[in-house]
């Protein structure tokens, strides 16, 4: 199916600050412990964009992977995101670019036609985010082909995020590793899975033998850690909980994986910034530790 694009009108005074400068390779200065690891601005909800990526660097990040809908900043309460006016995104890179802080994901995000699918991946060009996070709808081989064909033409990343199963909905099924698996494996190589280590323990399963399954397909991590395996399992910090975070990131470096991992801390929405740090000291301890 031919997608059709989405033409944005830009005021040359904007250009210099959209133009895309290459979304590929992100610079190893943003490592931690080896790996490009950074908070997904969702873990700052209460807060706006502008803070969020504030907040990224006080944990001592260089990274951090944004969703769509979040307030600008104090001063502008615009909704950032591919729906925004481009003065929006020129605001936000400028924001970007004088915290040191690079945008090298973008989701969860979806999509309700083709012009908007393709209105996503020219927004992820012209901000110079290299990965996209969707959970594509319909579930399709079909869905897949139309994405593919962006990914190729953008030279932009799709990353399938999971969320946990649901027993009422069970028509979901990116819960399920060998599902995800069987949707990307003989894609493009810039396809695949967006693993969400928590909702892979709320759905009972766990991370370290999803990453097997998945091997050589993990595009993103959105990296968890639950104070039990259940539904109703709640954030604590890298280390704590039930989802072996060593054999997760000794699992990620044994496969060579090269993508962003998001620390997506859904509890203590108000303060949540020391169990965050918390977390990205445990990264950069283990880290040290490594041969």
């Amino acid at each position: 199916m031919k997608i059709q694009l989405v033409l944005f009108v830009v005021v040359p005074a904007l250009l210099a600050v959209l133009q895309p400068a290459g979304a590929g390779n992100i610079p190893n200065e943003c490592r931690i412990g080896g790996f490009y690891l950074g908070p997904q601005a969702y873990s700052f909800r209460l807060y706006t964009f502008f803070e969020a990526v504030d907040k990224a660097k006080e944990a001592g990040c260089s990274v951090i992977e944004a969703f769509p809908g979040q307030k600008l900043s104090p001063e502008d309460e615009t909704p950032f995101g591919h729906t925004a006016p481009p003065a929006v995104w020129s605001k936000a890179k400028r924001k970007l670019e004088a915290a040191g802080v690079r945008l090298v994901n973008y989701g969860v995000v979806g999509f309700k036609s083709d012009a908007e699918l393709a209105q996503i991946f020219d927004f992820a060009k012209l901000m110079s985010i290299p990965c996209v996070t969707m959970e594509p709808s319909p579930a399709t081989a079909e869905t897949i082909d139309k994405i593919e064909t962006l990914v190729k033409q953008y030279d932009i990343k799709l990353a399938i995020h999971n969320h946990p199963k649901n027993e009422k909905n069970p028509d979901y099924k990116y819960w399920d590793p060998q599902f995800v698996l069987s949707l990307v494996k003989d894609r493009d190589p810039r396809i695949g899975s967006g693993a969400d280590t928590g909702h892979w323990l709320r759905s009972g399963i766990n991370p370290v033998d999803a990453l097997k399954t998945l091997q050589g397909r993990i595009i993103s991590c959105h990296l968890k850690d639950l104070n039990m395996m259940s539904p109703k399992a709640t954030d604590v910090p890298f280390g704590r909980g039930v989802a072996d975070i060593k054999g997760v990131l000794d699992e990620l470096k044994r496969q060579g994986f090269n993508g962003n991992i998001s620390m997506e801390y859904e509890s203590n929405w108000e303060n949540n910034i020391v169990e965050i740090k918390q977390c990205v000291d445990f990264v950069r301890q283990h880290g040290t530790k490594q041969p």
